[in-house]
């Protein structure tokens, strides 16, 4: 059965969001940016399209930040990939299935699948697969978001 639909996002950990977004503008042309600034993730944002991927340029508002902390470890550069899946919970057991653990959401603290601004999410600690951490997302069907995520992120 086909689990991931797409690639949703990639979150990029950046030391200076602004300088960052700078160099995509002038480098690679990008336009129509997202600024973000999400207290309960202790981040600083942009967030553009780049084809048919959302980028997200991720600075963290504290040296504990989960985008310091990658930075700390390896510089620079893709910190996770969310993928966009049918449905979370078989993706999940595929993954566990196979050797993988799920970790806690950063931003909120719960292990496992959750309410997230644009749908249900769940990580998987570490890098799950080589090169990158992996969030999986549900994303919500019409009518099904929660009050408190209206606005999204």
């Amino acid at each position: 059965m086909k689990m991931i639909r797409r690639i949703k996002h990639i979150a990029v950990a950046v030391n200076d969001v602004d300088a960052a977004l700078g160099t995509y503008q002038r480098r690679l042309g990008i336009t129509d940016v997202r600024r973000v600034d999400w207290p309960q993730g202790r981040s600083r944002e942009a967030h553009f399209s780049l084809g048919e991927v959302e980028i997200q340029l991720c600075q963290s508002m504290d040296p504990d930040g989960r985008f310091a902390q990658h930075i700390a470890r390896s510089g620079e550069g893709v910190q996770h990939i969310c993928l966009d899946v049918d449905d979370i919970e078989q993706a999940i057991a595929e993954a566990v299935r196979d050797g993988a653990w799920l970790k806690a959401c950063r931003a909120c603290g719960i292990t496992g699948p959750h309410p997230h601004s644009e749908g249900y999410v769940a990580f998987l600690e570490g890098q799950a697969v080589p090169g990158f951490e992996v969030e999986f997302m549900q994303v919500y069907k019409e009518g099904e978001r929660p009050a408190e995520y209206t606005k999204g992120v």
